[in-house]
């Protein structure tokens, strides 16, 4: 975009352009990248979180839809801080990083996120896709 705007002062230095044509082409540029970093946001929030556990006798897999996981999470957070102690409640919890999946989120990550296995074989994998 930055070429763009640099071709529009030059034309508007050489005469073909007046301060307001050459503003309002400016903000129609600005405006086309809004809407195309939106179009983007959109398309990666389509995507699935993909948990899979696995051990010897049991095979779990899970899909959940992007842009459910992240209100979810954030929904989740917001309520369990407000109750005390709230980790005696749910086994296990004090174990995952919401902050880690949310933060994947944010940062648009793809592909495996988490991969733990365990001692006993157990396997835990987490993936956006």
């Amino acid at each position: 975009m930055k070429e763009e705007i640099k071709k529009i002062l030059a034309m508007m230095e050489e005469g073909k352009l007046d301060s307001e044509e050459a503003t309002s082409l400016i903000q129609a540029l600005q405006e086309k990248e809004v809407v195309e970093a939106k179009v983007e946001r959109t398309d990666y929030l389509n995507k699935f979180l993909k948990i899979r556990i696995k051990d010897e006798e049991d095979r779990v897999n899970v899909n959940l839809p992007l842009r459910l996981v992240k209100v979810a999470l954030q929904s989740g957070l917001s309520i369990a801080s407000k109750i005390p102690e709230s980790a005696k409640y749910v086994e296990g919890i004090d174990k995952v990083d919401v902050d880690l999946i949310l933060e994947a989120i944010e940062h648009e990550a793809e592909g495996q996120i988490v991969d733990i296995t365990s001692g006993d074989g157990e396997q835990v994998s987490i993936v956006i896709e």
